[in-house]
């Protein structure tokens, strides 16, 4: 198949969601701005966000999906979609038992995770829409098993396209709802989680026609029969003796995340939204380049482990790296050396002002400096898990996660840099975790460099440091915090400045003799 169209197609969709996951958070910063509420609201989501990264689109689709691939390449359509109930029956059992444990212990939870609410006045609200919020993660793990079983049979649009569905219910709760829960003197900011769980409902219920369209429906088990003989299949084992050290390995980035969350909380009222925001603009360049590029590698690289083609393996992670370095470099510089404006031109607003976007900037310049390795992360990670290593990916992450709390002692303690040393943490953890995989997957055989790195490196960064110069003298040139009561204009200049930008860091690659449409193509 061609590789660049999938991805392109899965970028595109990843693009719409990203710029509706931008606009639901403009709004949100205009009408609610970043103070203890917010922050309860951020702790309250990010518990079952959290979770359902762990089970759902994190352990589970990295244990799956392999399993799926190869199960289609070897044994048939009959027996993958025996795998498909069984593991399907399985997981809505423990989803079950998870939303009631979650919903008895939110108080727990959120002191676990956010306890310098108590002080802010946030942990009750945020006690409250946990328990509002939970089932979403029953909700999302079920979307993640259709996500993996449509990327399996090649069908990449609708997982692509599901996060919108979550962006537009969430902008409609606060369009709608807000104004609604003030008049009936409920606090407004309780709409959010409303919208929330109303986007899960909406991702899911999208699935079925799709899943239908394929033929691959899951039929769940609802009697404890079915569970009994569900649990008997040996596809359900082997998922879970795979997710053991895959939850291990994305436990990593959710404990980081969810340790810089605590040490926030207790930063005053508003850090927790904040570092939130700035998470935002990091999660956009890494969406569009890594996710898209892991969605459709994964099921490649696994088909390739189970043909034994070892040079088609290694070609894939190859290209994966060359497109992931010649689009995530730029992006990366452009978080570095241009935050401010990024920032004040998305939130600066209503309830949201200069000194929380100069604050917000800091810490979007910290996570600028581990981009490439966070973003890297996405393509590496699945050449260990297509070939079932799950083990690896797993001790890398927890050197890389002792290591951030090191540089969080530094920068966050010593130095007292704020949210702007978790920032920085993160990123060099990043950095750390993408090298090390890196280096391993070299030194195994799995990838062999193509020649040319030397070259391809050098052009980029020239290309990089041209356009990287042009956004440093925009960012001092215009007084983009002074420009908030003209929202036009500023909304112009950074358009402006973004497509020259763009101009020229390509038109400098193809000066130094890179055509970055001939890289980016792949059959």
């Amino acid at each position: 198949m061609n590789l660049f169209k999938a991805a392109s197609t899965v970028s595109l969709l990843t693009l719409a969601s990203r710029i509706t996951g931008l606009l639901r958070d403009m709004l949100q910063a205009s009408i609610f701005g970043a103070n203890a509420l917010t922050d309860a609201f951020t702790v309250a989501f990010r518990i079952p966000n959290l979770l359902r990264r762990l089970v759902g689109e994190g352990a589970f689709s990295q244990a799956f999906v392999p399993l799926l691939a190869a199960s289609r390449e070897r044994d048939g359509e009959d027996a993958t979609r025996h795998l498909i109930d069984a593991v399907a029956t399985v997981l809505l059992w423990v989803l079950v038992g998870l939303c009631v444990t979650g919903i008895v212990g939110a108080p727990l939870l959120v002191w676990l995770i956010g306890s310098g609410l108590e002080r802010s006045g946030g942990f009750d609200p945020a006690v409250v829409m946990t328990r509002w919020m939970f089932p979403y993660i029953a909700c999302m793990s079920l979307v993640a098993l259709s996500a993996g079983i449509l990327n399996t049979w090649r069908r990449f649009v609708v997982p692509a396209a599901t996060p919108v569905l979550l962006n537009l219910a969430w902008i409609g709760a606060m369009l709608f709802l807000t104004p609604w829960f003030a008049r009936w003197g409920i606090e407004p900011v309780y709409s959010l989680a409303v919208g929330v769980m109303l986007g899960g409902v909406l991702q899911l219920a999208v699935q079925v026609p799709a899943l239908k369209r394929v033929g691959a429906l899951p039929r769940f088990g609802l009697r404890w029969r079915a569970f009994r003989e569900a649990w008997a299949h040996a596809g359900v084992h082997e998922v879970l003796r795979k997710m053991a050290p895959a939850l291990i390995g994305v436990s990593v980035a959710q404990i980081s995340q969810l340790i810089n969350t605590q040490i926030a909380s207790h930063l005053g009222a508003g850090a927790v939204s904040l570092l939130t925001y700035a998470d935002r603009l990091m999660e956009f360049p890494s969406a569009l380049l890594g996710v898209a590029l892991g969605v459709v590698l994964t099921p490649q690289l696994s088909a390739a482990n189970a043909r034994g083609d070892a040079q088609a393996y290694s070609g894939l992670i190859e290209w994966g790296l060359r497109q992931l370095l010649l689009l995530a470099v730029p992006c990366a510089v452009a978080l570095l050396v241009f935050p401010l404006p990024l920032v004040a031109t998305l939130f600066q607003r209503g309830a949201f002002g200069a000194e929380q976007a100069q604050a917000a900037a800091w810490a979007v310049a910290g996570y600028g400096v581990g981009l490439i390795g966070i973003v890297s992360i996405r393509i590496l990670a699945p050449g260990y898990f297509a070939q079932r290593d799950t083990r690896t990916p797993v001790r890398v992450g927890i050197a890389a996660l002792v290591l951030t709390q090191c540089f969080n002692a530094v920068f966050v303690l010593w130095l007292q840099w704020g949210i702007a040393g978790l920032a920085l943490s993160t990123g060099l953890g990043g950095l750390v975790n993408a090298g090390l995989l890196l280096y391993l997957l070299w030194r195994r055989g799995v990838w062999r460099p193509a020649p040319g790195w030397p070259a391809f490196l050098a052009r980029i960064t020239a290309g990089s440091a041209v356009m990287g110069a042009g956004l440093w003298w925009a960012a001092q040139h215009i007084d983009w915090l002074g420009l908030g009561r003209q929202e036009l204009l500023r909304a112009g200049w950074m358009a402006a400045v973004l497509a020259a930008a763009a101009v020229i860091y390509f038109g400098s690659l193809w000066l130094l003799g890179l055509r970055a449409t001939a890289l980016l193509r792949r059959q």
